[in-house]
């Protein structure tokens, strides 16, 4: 029986066709969703695919289709590298690929060099933000839909993908689908988890087809052809409501077969030249091109050609593409395939190591040949290009693979082109860039058990075991490799040499520094600051040894052989011991780690180096210090983009916490530029540097533009990651008094048991209770966070401010709040392992005011002094928390019986949060106003079409604040006192029309006023 397609209508699925014709034209309004559709094999998930993409076409989407195969984790990617190959017919979609060198590098017969700077795990990040800039690059244009065909055998790298777009998809015009089987999925199949993780999203859409029913099995028959009443009914008590079966049973023409039998019988009428080119295409897998199948069936062109026009017309192969062919389904080259005899099997996939092919490709082909010296060079071949493209799980199940055949291969390091130990060294470092930095760990310490151990082995554990929270064994391994690096390089020893240390490291539940990256292989390196040299002058003591080796001796050891491990063992050590008991070890190994750097050459090594002591600098409360060494790190291209941007996040914050809004913006504008030009908006640190962006914005008043930002982080988060980022918004729509702060808090609440999320998140929880009346809920998120910070954090202080709020708006003191107030001074005062801080940044200086502020309002004791000191402190840029204290002032004034004083700090404050958007606030102060019989309506600021008019005097600190002067500074350079300087640039604001110095400062700049 000649095959037949199924023509017309599609049969029994109008139900599930509906809902995924709802997430289609959701998608076309911009409301992106994700549909999975499972469902066992042959149940007609394809032809429902097939028929939503008609319909999708016709409604002017944009399709990209993909399609996973079944070799596991060995090819990453691949379906994603398929859709992008069917892309390239189209200028739009070819054109957005062409702009993005990372998705460049997955089409088929192209390659984007990306430069030294893509570790595996950065490039992953790369990839996964240049997937969704692509899609909604194009979605501008018109709506896409993006299928991704059989789950069930998708690598690592794209379940990944897939659950990142169903995280991140926000308003962009997108519908992704995926179909898998049910019926492949045992119990530890790795899409079950990643299955129920998307059905907790609310973009996604699960689609589970059952069965046709009888009628609908009937109608289906007859659609293929069949007419005999009999047939049809005894193939649907056969079929049990399977498509596909029925289909095969009805070719058969009703033998009593199982499906595999029935299958392999329509093979078996096929003439001898076209069962050989069908067994060929089974070990090729479920695609194959036709110069492949002539090479490997060794038929001749016209042989060839009639023995698949044989298997075509009877639907066993299908055309795909302008030069190749599919299986028409899955299960029918499974069947084929595992009727293959061994020898022959083995044969064919011998055959197939002769062609072109990926190296993962290749790798499968070799292993199933059983031919391991093939298997092992095109397995270790695989790991690289699995690096390159982003995908470190699978470039770790290369390599470990690789090093699993090595023991069976003679000369098996002439034959992989690399040393055991450098390969098992690759395989730990994409273990640890794939989220799993225990697995590095045993691999690392099977390394050492087995090869000589060196100072590079130890100092690539001591990194591990810092990424796996181990961080006392990790500075036992680190000072180990110190101690085999200054072996290695040959240094002339001090009198009194030190023995070398235990290398026996155990492992501790001790939690790693936030924020504190490692060092990876070197790039090309970037021109050095001119005042690198003058700057770090003096950082390293003469008189300082380590190891029984004098600091000049270790500098000049770096620069010859050797020198690279060298200053990769003190940069590692110096981060081990940074936020540990021995914190005040850090300073001169950090330095020295930095000299022995530059020594040796090593960019990545000195950033971080840099980046080091500036923290330590800063944990000692010298922030201009450690903005000078963060200057020059980030200045730097040290070959890991990585490292640059954590460099470029670490100078923002500090300049951002000691209050210079202006650098501090324009320093993470610079990052976030870099993050989105190198695809790297959604790593750690820029994702870090956006919402370091949206503080600034907030803290100098640009609350549309904090808005904007806040808007674009996730409210329903489900991974720890989102819940940070969305935790940020919580500032601006905590001050606005947004409706979505209570949905947001109640998709942050699972994340409370992370310090970080905790920290930001229950603290603005506290002010949203306290802006809703409820004092006591604030009071309870400030004592829970209270209990588990560190009592060095600085957040604390702010915390306890609220609490200090929360406890004065109930008129309680005493106790309570004398312990709060008591833990906001030792956060300003002390650092990690109880050392002294000699100064704190602005905001943090003006916390500490407001909180012993309210603590003296819980006495009745505040007067308009104190609250003067706090407005004054803020006066940094803090645009909200002047007004927040003019509040405050205004109240103390009036209870002073100051009401003409009162009545112009509350106009100021009104005016703030008016302009601001600021609700909850303006609410209070419009309460005060009525209470005190003040005018409710602040004064309009004036248009924007009129040109302010500002005295002499105003436009000379108008000229001093786009300097970037502080009101205390402006004071010193004016001979005026620091509350008329407020006043004057209160007056600017206000005429204006702006309400932040940045917006003054932007003004002040266009108009080219003199400085």
């Amino acid at each position: 029986m000649v095959w037949r397609q199924a023509q017309g209508a599609l049969i029994g699925r109008s139900g599930e066709l509906g809902r995924l014709a709802g997430v289609l034209d959701a998608a076309a309004l911009g409301q992106p969703g994700v549909a999975v559709i499972g469902g066992d094999a042959g149940i007609g998930k394809t032809r429902l695919v097939n028929e939503l993409v008609s319909r999708a076409r016709a409604q002017g989407f944009a399709v990209l289709t993909g399609q996973c195969a079944e070799l596991g984790d060995a090819m990453p990617y691949l379906p994603l590298a398929d859709a992008l190959r069917g892309a390239a017919d189209d200028p739009v979609l070819a054109q957005a690929v062409e702009a993005r060198p990372i998705l460049r590098r997955l089409v088929p017969g192209s390659w984007a060099d990306l430069g030294p700077e893509a570790g595996p795990g950065l490039t992953q990040q790369q990839l996964f933000g240049s997937t969704l800039s692509f899609l909604a690059e194009v979605s501008q244009t018109a709506p896409v839909l993006f299928v991704l065909e059989d789950l069930h055998w998708a690598d690592r790298s794209t379940r990944d993908l897939l659950v990142f777009l169903s995280r991140m998809l926000q308003h962009e015009r997108i519908c992704v689908a995926g179909t898998y089987r049910t019926d492949d999925l045992h119990r530890r199949h790795p899409l079950r988890p990643l299955l129920a993780e998307l059905n907790r999203l609310p973009l996604v859409t699960a689609v589970e087809l059952g069965p046709l029913g009888s009628g609908e099995m009937a109608d289906y028959l007859v659609s293929l052809g069949g007419a005999d009443a009999q047939v049809i009914g005894g193939i649907i008590e056969r079929a049990e409501g399977n498509p596909f079966y029925a289909e095969e049973l009805l070719a058969a023409e009703g033998l009593p077969y199982n499906l595999a039998n029935l299958l392999l019988a329509r093979v078996e009428r096929l003439s001898d030249a076209a069962q050989r080119v069908l067994r060929a295409a089974a070990v090729a897998g479920r695609r194959i091109d036709h110069d492949m199948l002539q090479k490997v069936s060794g038929l001749d062109g016209p042989v060839l050609e009639e023995a698949l026009r044989e298997i075509v017309s009877r639907g066993l192969l299908l055309p795909d593409g302008e030069y190749g062919y599919a299986f028409r389904h899955a299960l029918l080259r499974e069947a084929v395939y595992n009727d293959l005899l061994p020898g022959e099997r083995t044969r064919l996939h011998g055959e197939f190591t002769r062609l072109e092919g990926s190296a993962a490709e290749l790798a499968y082909h070799y292993l199933a040949s059983h031919d391991l010296p093939g298997a092992l060079a095109a397995s270790v071949e695989a790991g690289r290009r699995a690096e390159r493209l982003g995908a470190p799980v699978e470039a770790h199940g290369h390599y470990d693979q690789a090093l699993a055949l090595w023991p069976r291969v003679p000369d098996a390091e002439s034959v992989a082109g690399i040393d055991r130990v450098r390969l098992a060294l690759l395989s730990a470092a994409a273990a640890d860039e794939s989220g799993d930095p225990h697995r590095a760990v045993t691999q690392i310490r099977e390394l050492l058990a087995t090869e000589r151990p060196t100072a590079e082995i130890w100092e690539r554990l001591a990194y591990y075991l810092i990424d796996s929270d181990a961080v006392l064994a990790s500075i036992d391994a680190a000072k180990t490799a110190v101690h085999l690096a200054t072996e290695q390089v040959s240094l002339p020893a001090l009198p009194a040499t030190a023995g070398p240390p235990s290398p026996s490291p155990s492992d501790s539940a001790e939690a790693a520094a936030p924020g504190t990256a490692g060092t990876s292989p070197s790039g090309p390196a970037g021109p050095r600051p001119a005042s690198a040299v003058g700057a770090l002058a003096g950082l390293v003591g003469a008189g300082c040894a380590v190891d029984g080796h004098s600091t000049e001796a270790i500098v000049a050891g770096a620069a010859g052989p050797g020198g690279r491990v060298l200053a990769r063992a003190f940069a590692t050590y110096a981060r081990a011991l940074l936020w540990s008991s021995r914190h005040e070890e850090v300073h001169e190994l950090a330095a020295l780690a930095l000299e022995a750097a530059r020594a040796a050459g090593v960019r990545d090594a000195e950033s971080s180096g840099l980046i080091s002591l500036a923290m330590v600098a800063d944990i000692q409360g010298d922030g201009e210090r450690a903005e000078e060494l963060l200057a020059l790190a980030s200045g730097i291209r040290s070959g890991d983009l990585s490292i640059d941007l954590r460099a470029i996040f670490h100078h923002a914050r500090v300049q951002y916490e000691h209050g210079k809004l202006a650098a501090a913006a324009v320093t993470v504008d610079h990052g976030v530029r870099l993050a989105h030009e190198t695809g790297l908006s959604w790593s750690p640190y820029g994702t870090d540097l956006r919402f370091l962006r949206l503080l600034i914005h907030y803290v100098a008043g640009e609350w549309e533009e904090a808005g904007a930002l806040a808007a674009g982080f996730a409210v329903r988060v489900g991974k720890l990651p989102e819940a940070y980022l969305s935790g940020f918004a919580l500032f601006v729509e905590v001050a606005r008094g947004d409706a979505i702060v209570d949905e947001r808090l109640s998709w942050l609440k699972p994340f409370w048991d992370d310090l970080l999320v905790a920290s930001i998140v229950r603290s603005l929880a506290a002010e949203h209770a306290l802006w809703n009346g409820d004092p006591r809920l604030a009071l309870d998120h400030v004592d829970a966070i209270t209990e588990v910070l560190e009592p060095f954090d600085p957040i604390l202080i702010r915390i306890c401010a609220t609490g200090l709020w929360a406890l004065a708006e109930l008129g309680e003191s005493g106790p309570r709040a004398d312990d709060l107030l008591r833990r906001a001074h030792v956060a300003a005062t002390t650092g990690p392992g109880g050392v002294s801080v000699s100064a704190m940044g602005a905001e943090g200086t003006a916390w500490l005011a407001r909180a012993e502020a309210e603590w003296h309002r819980g006495r009745g004791t505040a007067g308009p002094a104190m609250w003067r000191a706090v407005a004054e402190a803020f006066d940094f840029g803090f645009v909200y928390e002047v007004a927040r204290s003019r509040w405050r002032l205004a109240e103390s004034l009036l209870a002073a019986g100051d009401r003409t004083e009162a009545l112009e700090v509350w106009e100021q404050a009104l005016s703030t949060a008016t302009t601001l958007g600021a609700a909850p606030l303006a609410r209070v102060l419009t309460e005060l106003g009525r209470r005190a019989r003040f005018a409710t309506t602040p004064a309009s600021p004036p248009s924007e079409k009129t040109a302010p008019s500002l005295t002499t005097r105003e436009q000379e600190v108008l000229a001093l604040v786009a300097e970037g002067l502080s009101n205390r500074e402006i004071a010193e350079r004016l001979f005026i006192a620091h509350k008329t300087a407020s006043v004057h640039v209160s007056n600017i604001l206000a005429k204006l029309g702006v309400s932040s110095r940045t917006q003054a400062a932007a003004y002040a700049h266009h108009e080219g006023l003199p400085s």
